[in-house]
């Protein structure tokens, strides 16, 4: 056990994705504590949400999912964190890093608005529209077991094969 995190686990969405209401459980972020209870499907909650998006949800293809992997160590660079592992899915995003000492949830925030200003120099969205959604997870890794565990977990979920 460390002192200071071995690494931090950020995930996040892409815009309009994952709704409250989803079949996929979500956590709603007054209730947002360890141990506390998922929100389940609930398909009136879900079209109440989906009614709310100002743009169409954003899902990436296997290119644009391979672009973001791309971005991400040089953005990781900029901001002087260690990457460990990255990978994009159509709908999500995982980074697997040290912060090296910077607050977690502030290295989310800038590594989605440097990754969107990228995507954005590369790909067209509708004036005001955002690649992401808000906020997202922050894992605190303590441990080598854990690290040991999220590494490949990120990296079998890559759409850029290893190598």
């Amino acid at each position: 056990m460390y002192s200071r995190p071995l690494a931090h686990h950020l995930t996040w969405g892409t815009y309009g994705t994952r709704l409250h209401g989803d079949e996929r459980p979500t956590v709603e972020r007054a209730h947002n504590r360890y141990g506390e209870a998922t929100l389940e499907y609930d398909q009136h909650r879900w079209f109440r949400e989906a009614g709310l998006l100002r743009f169409p949800p954003i899902a990436f293809d296997d290119g644009r999912m391979r672009v973001v992997e791309s971005l991400v160590p040089t953005i990781c660079t900029r901001g002087g964190w260690t990457l460990f592992a990255c990978a994009c899915g159509p709908d999500h995003v995982h980074v697997l890093l040290d912060t090296n000492g910077n607050d977690a949830k502030a290295v989310r925030m800038w590594l989605k608005r440097w990754l969107g200003e990228a995507l954005s120099e590369r790909f067209a969205l509708p004036t005001g529209a955002t690649w992401w959604a808000e906020c997202g997870s922050v894992k605190f890794i303590f441990d080598d077991r854990y690290f040991g565990r999220a590494l490949p977990y990120v990296l079998n979920q890559r759409a850029t094969p290893p190598g």
